[in-house]
């Protein structure tokens, strides 16, 4: 990445898992350290050469603000931040569940507000990170992808319903992932195998496996229906995951318990503005 693409500073506002996770990896793809500044409690460092300081700075104003810190502190963060701001700053909100009007209603002056919602393998540039916005400004929008193009895949949803939707495959769907493979090498390990290389070999395979799944045309149905044999070892498997529609079932009620959590977010979040 190279810096022209920035107007101006940036500036994250808290900086934990994720934010520090789209951090790094920005630092890495050659962002210039000296023209981002975190603003954290706690003053720890933010990476190497970032400034770092436990109040808004007064020597610049923002061409970028990225909203990282907990959703349950945006109205701490607010009554400071929005007199700083002036139109052409670009907001960009990671906050999960806070609506675009819950952010609009706190921050007036921007044009630009944008909803971002990035997962954790941002780290290492194989992320999804989806983007809302309620205004169709082309100079804006590309400017925001081409900021989160380093951190994998970055794609615009237009309804904001869809957006949350998506939110919730993307945004917790690795942690979802890392729990049925964490399954998968802890079942292999009762039955015999030790559980290091059990664990070692379980997370190759979601390597290959997700490579594959990206590579091919196919869908992870027909992908599936090619590994398993009729009456072979995988089938025997396949058959107790499907078995009434329990596989599908479960992840539906995981996907759904992320789905209401995010309403209990924004309602949260409304009932503040």
């Amino acid at each position: 990445m190279t810096d022209p693409i920035f107007p101006g500073p940036l500036w994250l506002v808290g900086c934990g898992n994720m934010a520090g996770a789209m951090l790094g990896r920005w630092l890495e793809e050659g962002i210039d350290p000296a023209r981002v500044s975190v603003i954290r409690p706690s003053g720890r460092a933010g990476g190497e050469g970032v400034r770092v300081t436990t109040s808004w700075p007064e020597d610049e104003v923002p061409a970028i603000v990225m909203l990282g810190m907990k959703p349950h502190q945006l109205d701490a963060v607010a009554p400071g931040l929005a007199p700083i701001l002036d139109p052409g700053t670009i907001l960009v909100s990671i906050l999960a569940g806070v609506e675009l009007a819950s952010l609009r209603a706190r921050f007036p002056a921007p044009r630009t507000i944008v909803r971002a919602m990035p997962n954790l393998p941002v780290r290492i540039g194989k992320g999804v990170v989806l983007l809302a916005s309620e205004r169709d400004d082309p100079s804006a929008r590309a400017l925001v992808t081409a900021l989160m193009a380093p951190l994998g895949h970055a794609e615009w949803i237009e309804q904001e319903t869809h957006f949350q939707l998506a939110g919730h495959l993307t945004g917790a769907g690795p942690a979802f992932l890392f729990r049925f493979t964490e399954a998968l090498a802890a079942a292999a390990g009762q039955l015999g195998l030790p559980p290091e290389q059990a664990l070692r070999l379980a997370l190759f395979m979601v390597e290959g496996a997700g490579a594959l799944a990206a590579a091919f045309e196919d869908d992870p149905a027909t992908l599936a229906r090619k590994v398993a044999s009729p009456g072979g070892t995988t089938e025997a498997g396949l058959q107790v995951l499907d078995a009434d529609g329990a596989l599908r079932a479960l992840v539906q009620r995981t996907l759904d318990a992320s789905r209401v959590r995010g309403l209990e977010l924004a309602a949260a979040a409304r009932t503040s503005d």
